[in-house]
């Protein structure tokens, strides 16, 4: 399996060179230069495996010149060892609904199940070559924790994280400012998440940068994120199919980066049998706007009580507008530069009739999640999180539908409490965070500013 950037300017590379590349040379994100088939025998026989046998199933073509099988064994082996269920992501039933909790691993947020994973194939590259990484990321709240949850004590492994400075919940600043190791680097930005991925691109596209500090990628643009959350789509689908590889399944997905629902196209694409993808957005709906009809044009972030979703410009739109557009770099880099130039794009008729056919969308205000939080608590006793409300909300019509739980609702006990009153019970992941040391640099967001942090840094080490 090799592996091309969106933009066309990367010569098709490895899965080895693809995982530590991180974001293309070129600027673009990198994708599997043919996506594999799953045939309906294949669906059929991965039905009723585990979580962690199906990994290894479906991964090994994305990754067999780069590892071994018995070696991807036991790196997702050891991935999935710490989580809480057994399942990994278990399917449950939540009146006519179907959950699948995404959120069973040690920061509880969907982001470990790939984290996890990356973090262990980053240590396992870097010990076979005998090199060193410094992995520069921004999260609008859960990514950053699950990644430094990751690589948090590995020895040839430095981490750098920006998260927008006060518009993270207490939780999540906590699950990444109060760890201590010697190779994270926490850093609060005076401004939005977009501006942090802003910023972390600028310095991936400064290349004579990013090879001298050894830049790495564990942003969702890094390829085996996506890789590892098809997973947890073909596993819903077998837990539900028993077998049949007609069942036919439907998923609604809490979005704001499009990683995570871009990893539900990508499973329709190797062959699950999936009928509709419903995109959940908060009231930053950049996405349902531009899926209802509108053009793809960013405004204002606004804070909301879903802060992992609030999000304008969705780094992974771009995997799929390459397929949108055929597979053709050249049009997708004149988008893109429309995009940066007018702040909007445009698509045509035939790629807007495409788009309808991969994609459903629905908004949900601030208002309509609390509502969703306390009327699933009062029928069927359950406990939403507000990004899993914001799925629930919108599928409330579509009792077909599997709705992603992205998160635990203790990270996000403040929502929950102006719901229903009282607070989710914390797992044990997040037990004694608020009366923990922390440590982080606030820094203005900018280019400059977090380039000098990380010279200096590393310069001290």
């Amino acid at each position: 399996m090799r592996y091309l950037s969106t933009r066309g300017g990367v010569e098709p590379v490895g899965f080895a060179t693809a995982v530590m590349m991180g974001l293309g040379t070129d600027g673009g994100l990198l994708l599997p230069e043919t996506v594999p088939r799953v045939g309906p025998d294949t669906l059929r026989d991965w039905s009723g495996i585990s979580f962690r046998d199906l990994a290894v199933e479906l991964m090994t073509p994305f990754v067999a010149d780069a590892i071994p099988r018995t070696d991807l064994v036991e790196l997702i082996g050891r991935s999935y060892a710490i989580f809480s269920h057994q399942e990994v992501t278990p399917l449950v039933q939540v009146g006519e609904q179907r959950v699948l909790e995404l959120f069973h691993g040690p920061t509880a947020a969907f982001k470990d199940v790939a984290l996890q994973f990356l973090g262990n194939v980053f240590e396992y590259l870097l010990a076979r070559h005998g090199g060193r990484l410094n992995i520069l990321g921004a999260t609008s709240g859960d990514t950053g924790s699950a990644a430094i949850a990751g690589v948090r004590g590995k020895e040839r492994i430095r981490i750098f994280i920006l998260h927008p400075a006060g518009r993270v919940s207490p939780v999540q600043e906590r699950q990444m400012t109060t760890v201590l190791d010697a190779n994270v680097h926490n850093i609060a930005i005076r401004g939005t998440f977009d501006d942090g991925q802003r910023i972390v691109k600028d310095l991936f596209n400064d290349l004579d940068f990013k090879q001298q500090y050894h830049l790495g990628a564990i942003n969702s643009i890094n390829w085996a994120r996506i890789l590892a959350q098809i997973v947890y789509y073909f596993y819903a689908w077998g837990r539900m199919s028993r077998g049949d590889p007609g069942f036919r399944i439907d998923f609604a997905v809490p979005t704001g980066n499009f990683g995570d629902i871009f990893a539900g196209y990508m499973a329709k694409r190797m062959g699950l049998p999936i009928d509709r993808l419903l995109i959940a957005t908060n009231r930053n709906d950049i996405l349902t706007r531009f899926v209802a009809g509108g053009p793809y044009a960013a405004g204002t972030v606004h804070p909301t009580l879903s802060p992992a979703m609030d999000i304008q410009i969705a780094s992974n739109f771009e995997r799929y507008l390459y397929f949108l557009v055929g597979q053709d770099p050249e049009t997708v880099r004149a988008l893109l530069s429309d995009l940066d130039r007018t702040g909007r794009m445009e698509v045509t008729a035939e790629q807007r009739a495409a788009l309808a056919e991969d994609f459903d969308a629905a908004a949900v205000s601030d208002a309509q999640t609390l509502d969703q939080i306390r009327e699933t608590y009062q029928r069927h006793g359950y406990l939403l999180d507000p990004h899993t409300a914001v799925g629930v909300r919108a599928a409330r019509h579509r009792a077909d539908m599997v709705c992603l739980a992205t998160a635990h609702p203790a990270k996000f006990n403040d929502a929950v409490h102006r719901a229903i009153g009282i607070q989710a019970p914390l797992p044990t992941c997040l037990r004694g965070l608020l009366e923990k040391e922390t440590r982080c640099t606030l820094l203005d967001a900018t280019e400059e500013a977090v380039r000098d942090h990380i010279r200096a840094t590393l310069a001290a080490r």
